[in-house]
């Protein structure tokens, strides 16, 4: 088994497969930064579908088991149903996700059950229209979002909703999101991130689980929720069930850390391979893939990297800095990496 310094395996890859996106949620890729003029990757440096299979098999052999396709928004990747079925024919993978905000859905949800996909995760952070509009950038109304829900659901897609919370921006409204959405997905809540260097963190604006939890029950306690074991080791939401046995997933990424059971990779949609959501730097495998490496020399590559990873900067965001130590200067920006 392959192994980190922390001893933890590597069973996860999130593959981006654009920067780009229809919408500038402001703790993403907000319009300030990312407007008309931002200039986007040309389509020459993205990878081909061939290039992502290559390298996807590679980690599978290495043990990935679970395949995630992320952007940037991968809807708008042309012809992605054709990514999906190439991933989801991999020998020895076990599960292939895609997230996304939802928008493109209606039009690509049956052709991407089709090609073999399973489940999507969709992004919406509020049912108000105002507050949405507000949060994706552009004003754009919920319901574009409800509707490609319901797209996947009727193309047999498991879905599970993600919703970022911030203080004084959209905790008022989760119970209601909760309570509109938990009968059909699997609904989750983010604590706010400090992902990427635009989107105005501050921990004053973080809304720390255990306080979601408290919000979506009907007596303000959240006495109605028990938790529930995890799935597997690693899995990133604190998941709780409801008297009614509806399920809701925590994300506590800032106030419980859980970086000690880490086990996912993120490769860029120009090839640079990230061992961790805040890294400020990653490693080059388009390079020697064009350059024409076998697949021995891309595997040795990769778990050499990986061999050195020693990331947990959720962990210490939290803990005491020893003196001369520092965090990236700058973080790689979520759109290039996915969530």
């Amino acid at each position: 088994m392959l192994l980190d310094r922390l001893n933890r395996p590597l069973r996860d890859l999130r593959v981006s497969v654009t920067d780009r996106c229809n919408l500038r949620c402001t703790y993403c890729m907000p319009a300030e930064v990312f407007g008309p003029g931002y200039a986007f990757l040309p389509r020459t440096e993205l990878l081909s579908f061939e290039e992502i299979e290559r390298l996807s098999r590679v980690f599978v052999e290495l043990g990935v088991r679970k395949l995630r396709i992320t952007g940037g928004e991968p809807l708008l990747r042309r012809d992605l149903p054709e990514l999906i079925g190439r991933l989801t024919r991999l020998e020895g993978v076990e599960d292939v996700a895609l997230t996304t905000n939802g928008l493109l859905l209606p039009r690509l949800a049956a052709d991407l059950k089709a090609a073999g996909l399973k489940r999507v995760t969709v992004s919406i952070d509020s049912l108000d229209p105002e507050v949405f509009g507000r949060m994706n950038g552009l004003g754009v109304h919920p319901q574009r979002v409800l509707d490609g829900i319901e797209a996947a659901l009727a193309a047999g897609l498991g879905v599970k909703v993600n919703t970022v919370v911030q203080r004084g921006v959209n905790d008022e409204g989760l119970r209601k999101l909760w309570l509109a959405l938990r009968e059909g997905a699997v609904v989750r809540f983010i604590e706010f991130m400090d992902v990427g260097n635009h989107n105005g963190w501050n921990m004053e604006s973080v809304v720390p689980s255990r306080e979601v939890l408290a919000r979506l029950s009907a007596d303000g306690t959240g006495a109605e929720f028990r938790p529930v074991n995890p799935n597997y080791r690693g899995e990133v939401a604190e998941r709780h069930v409801d008297e009614g046995g509806h399920e809701v997933g925590l994300i506590s990424s800032v106030t419980a850390p859980f970086c000690g059971d880490c086990s996912r990779a993120r490769l860029s949609a120009v090839g640079v391979l990230y061992t961790c959501l805040f890294a400020g730097a990653g490693t080059d495998l388009r390079a020697p893939l064009r350059a024409g490496a076998g697949d021995d020399g891309l595997r040795d590559l990769i778990a050499g990297v990986w061999r050195e990873r020693r990331d947990r900067y959720s962990e210490e965001r939290g803990e005491a800095t020893p003196a001369g130590e520092k965090g990236p200067a700058r973080k790689i920006e979520m759109s290039h990496i996915g969530g």
